[in-house]
Order: structure tokens, then C-alpha cells, then sequence
């Protein structure tokens, strides 16, 4: 039994030498050749040992984080290179020769009719050789408005080197007499010279003359006499009735009393129209001038400013004047004797 244990554990140690010695040679044919071989005795194995697992390297930043960065990245690049742009042109814009004005040619000016070209240009004098976008047109448009004829102007640019200028001019409405000579004024008291080339006598106007009045008084005090004007005007042009063009001259310097110097072939007439009722007491002139005229020699001036009666000549120097046709509503001082002849009333407008 022991022999036949012992050859038997023979014969299994021989077969099992060749294995070994095959398996070895198989390990010693390479590394990749001993890996795989590796791998089959796992396999072959009922009891799998766990693979060892590789770490993985993480970002310090989250991912959300990472492109919100790369979207700020982006968005500043493209900032960068259109701010690179911007200031390219506007050094362009700002130093190239294309842009400024060679001369006065490059100005255009409309809308000027009375306003000469050269006052206009004036104003541009500093801008000659200027680029066309470092011209104040705000500065340029209120030195334009100090222009008596300028009531309001625009300038624009236009590219690459030329300026527009257009003009509204005033609207004159009367001559005015200031310093001894003739000048026009509009609706807000703003007097204006006459226009080069015009003669002094008004040429294409056709207005009464304020006197009176001068460049040194305050544009309020002015302007507020002008709308006095406008009125009297207003009311004696009503209905188409045109009084106004038998109007010589208007004196404004009492808003109480309005003086009008009425022009007429048999002598200019100064008539007192008050403060009101303009056309009333006009009507009243024109209805009984002939009478007066007949009455009074020579008729100097007429006051129409009471209710009931006119005071003729009242503006006619007398030692004591007195009215040589009283009325009822006359003053009741006693009569004097008079050198020259004296100022008359007159019931015209109770006949009226």
C-alpha cells in the first residue's frame, strides 16, 4: 500500500512537472505574455479580488463657475477689440485733414434775407481751419441769436467738412427813431438796422414811426410799449377799415395817452387817442376834421381821450388858454383874455 501511495504520488509529481515547466516558459516568453496569463488564473478563480481605482484629478473651480469665466473672457476680448476700433476712428476722425473747414465756402447759410452773409460768417471767424466736430454748435447758435435780425437759427454738420446754417429772421412792424436816425423794431421791441442796400426811407416798408423810444431803455420796457402799438394798430385796421396807413408817427411814452400824428394834404394833425376805444376815438377824428379845420385855424392837434367833448389845439401854447365853444362839461373857470389863440372844445362827440 505505501509502494502504491508513493508511486502513485510519483507519476502526480511527474505529469505536474512538465505543466510547470510549460507554465514557466509561457511567464518567461514576456511581460505582456505573464499578464495575460495572470489575468486567466483570475478568471479561473471563483474569488475575484477588487480592481484598484484610479483617481481622477478634479478642477479647483466648478464647472459652472469655469464658464461663466470664459464668458467673461470672451466678452472682454470683444470689448477689447471694439474699443481698439473706436479709438482708431476717432483719432481718425479728429486728425484727418478731410474734416476741416478750408474756408468760409465750406459755411452754407439760409433763410437770410435782410441778415447779411458777413455778420453770419462772423460768428464762424475762429472756425476757419477747424475740424468740422470741434465746432460749439450750441455757443455758435446763441452768438447767431444776438444778431438783431436772428430771432432763432440752427447749425448743423454736414460730412465731412461743411456747415449749415438756417436763419428765421424778425418780422419788423414800424420804424423807430433812435439816435436822430430811422430804424425798424418788431413785435418785441428788438430794433434792427435797416438791411444793406435798403435807403433810409424804408424802401419796401410801409410803417408809422415810433418816436420817442431808445436803444438804451431795458427790452422789457420796450416790448411792453410794442404790444400798446400792436392794439392801437389792431383796432384801427378792424373790419378792414386800414386807419392805420393814415398814421405819420405814434408816441408810446405814456401808455395813458397814445399820440398819433395823423398825415393830411392841409397839415399833419397830432391826435390824443387815449388808452382805449382806439377806433372810436379814430372814427370820431375822421368824422369831424372838416368841421374842426373850418372852426379852428390852423388845426395843430385834437384830444379825444373824454367821454362827450374833444379839446381842440391843446397842445398849442397860450398864456391862459381857454375854450372859445364851451360845453357843458367844459371847466367852469371864468373866461381870460387870450394872446394867441386858445385851445377849443368841442361837443363833437356828443354829436357823434
Amino acid at each position: 500500500m505505501a509502494r502504491k501511495n508513493a508511486s502513485n504520488i510519483a507519476e502526480d509529481e511527474l505529469e505536474a512537472a512538465p505543466e510547470a515547466s510549460s507554465s514557466a516558459r509561457r511567464f518567461e516568453d514576456g511581460p505582456l505574455d505573464g499578464t495575460l496569463f495572470d489575468v486567466e488564473d483570475e478568471a479561473e478563480s471563483p474569488f475575484l479580488r477588487g480592481q484598484k481605482r484610479v483617481p481622477v484629478r478634479r478642477s479647483a473651480l466648478p464647472r459652472k463657475t469655469l464658464d461663466r469665466v470664459k464668458t467673461l473672457l470672451v466678452v472682454l476680448l470683444v470689448a477689447g477689440v471694439i474699443g481698439l476700433l473706436v479709438v482708431t476712428l476717432y483719432r481718425y476722425v479728429t486728425r484727418s485733414w478731410r474734416f476741416q473747414i478750408d474756408s468760409s465756402e465750406n459755411i452754407e447759410l439760409q433763410g437770410a434775407h435782410n441778415v447779411s452773409r458777413t455778420q453770419v460768417l462772423d460768428v464762424f471767424s475762429s472756425d476757419i481751419d477747424r475740424n468740422v466736430f470741434f465746432v460749439p454748435l450750441d455757443e455758435r447758435k446763441k452768438q447767431l441769436q444776438a444778431v438783431p435780425w436772428i430771432e432763432s437759427a440752427s447749425v448743423m454738420r454736414l460730412l465731412p467738412n461743411r456747415l449749415t446754417v438756417v436763419v428765421s429772421e424778425r418780422t419788423p412792424v414800424a420804424f423807430v427813431e433812435v439816435n436822430s436816425h430811422i430804424a425798424l423794431i418788431d413785435a418785441h421791441g428788438v430794433i434792427m438796422e435797416m438791411p444793406a442796400g435798403q435807403p433810409a426811407a424804408g424802401g419796401n416798408y410801409s410803417f408809422p414811426v415810433i418816436v420817442g423810444m431808445t436803444d438804451e431803455e431795458p427790452l422789457s420796457t420796450r416790448a411792453a410799449r410794442m404790444k400798446i402799438y400792436e392794439r392801437l394798430i389792431h383796432e384801427l385796421d378792424s373790419g378792414g377799415t386800414n386807419y392805420s396807413r393814415n398814421l405819420s408817427d405814434v408816441d408810446l411814452n405814456d401808455p395813458e395817452d397814445v399820440k398819433a400824428t395823423i398825415a393830411d394834404p392841409q397839415g399833419a394833425v397830432l391826435v390824443h387817442l387815449g388808452s382805449t376805444n382806439f377806433l372810436e376815438h379814430f372814427q370820431t377824428y375822421v368824422s369831424h376834421v372838416q368841421e374842426w379845420r373850418t372852426q379852428f385855424q390852423p388845426l395843430k392837434s385834437v384830444d379825444l381821450r373824454y367821454q362827450h367833448q374833444v379839446i381842440v389845439n391843446p397842445d398849442e401854447v397860450s398864456e391862459a388858454p381857454q375854450p372859445s365853444a364851451p360845453s357843458s362839461e367844459a371847466s367852469t373857470a371864468p373866461p381870460k383874455p387870450a394872446k394867441h389863440r386858445p385851445a377849443a372844445r368841442s361837443k363833437a362827440k356828443s354829436q357823434n
